[in-house]
């Protein structure tokens, strides 16, 4: 069965870790995804001892550290950008591997057809990408997990095919949860798209009934996911209240 997490962004941007521990753990969230630039400060300029104190800090309490989740893409027509993007993603990946997470979130964030690319053309080269990321990651055993993500490239064709060309046993997708997986109230038709590849999942509001929450769920079970729905959610003035409510709907409706 698969658990309930949290990703940073946006209800803990300003948290520190202890805080984010201390949320997590009093209100039923078994796991965390960092996302770089917040407050929390969890990034690759960190030494050797601030990563080590981290992990300790995480190992010692009941929440586990998924995964980072970085802002690292490569649809850029500019190839240095790119292959800095690429880069990056290896600072991360090793950084995981001294945190010991399991993951490192990606995205995709864009055609460049307003610039003359095929769309062929950018989704080959962010497969490729994820492909030099995912062998270097597998070196660490970690995770790369490209979210569901930007204008164009959320569509979940465009997702399978980038899947395809990464062709890489360390590379999956993020499931989402957009609007846009939606045709007639239904996921099936987007979810069985990508199915084989879902290592992790972001999940939005769930009071919000344009969503088929109990459908992903589902799904999910089908497919016999056992890794955590992380909740990605505005910030609020009670948070402590609304993650208790967030808790026990996610337990409703995942039942």
């Amino acid at each position: 069965m698969f658990r309930l997490g949290l990703v940073t962004y946006n209800l803990a941007r300003n948290w520190d870790v202890p805080k984010i521990i201390e949320m997590c753990s009093e209100t039923g969230f078994e796991a965390v995804e960092l996302r770089t630039t917040h407050a929390h400060g969890v990034e690759p300029s960190l030494s050797k001892k601030q990563r080590e104190a981290v992990r300790r800090t995480f190992k010692d309490s009941p929440v586990r550290l998924l995964s980072l989740g970085t802002v690292c893409e490569y649809h850029s027509a500019d190839k240095r950008e790119v292959a800095q993007n690429i880069d990056m993603t290896k600072e991360f990946i090793r950084l995981a591997y001294d945190l010991d997470a399991l993951g490192v979130k990606v995205r995709p964030n864009g055609l460049q057809l307003e610039k003359g690319i095929p769309v062929e053309q950018t989704l080959r080269q962010i497969g490729e990408s994820l492909r030099e990321c995912g062998e270097y990651a597998e070196d660490y055993g970690v995770e790369v997990w490209l979210e569901v993500h930007g204008r164009g490239t959320s569509d979940l064709r465009y997702i399978r095919r980038i899947m395809e060309i990464a062709d890489h046993r360390s590379v999956g997708v993020c499931w989402n949860s957009n609007q846009t997986d939606v045709i007639k109230g239904s996921i099936v038709e987007t979810f069985n798209m990508v199915k084989g590849w879902i290592r992790s999942v972001h999940i939005r509001e769930l009071y919000d009934e344009a969503y088929p929450w109990r459908e992903l769920f589902g799904l999910l079970k089908k497919i016999g996911y056992s890794r955590y729905c992380l909740a990605e959610i505005p910030e609020s003035k009670e948070p402590r209240r609304l993650m208790r409510y967030y808790h026990a709907l996610f337990q409703e409706l995942a039942r």
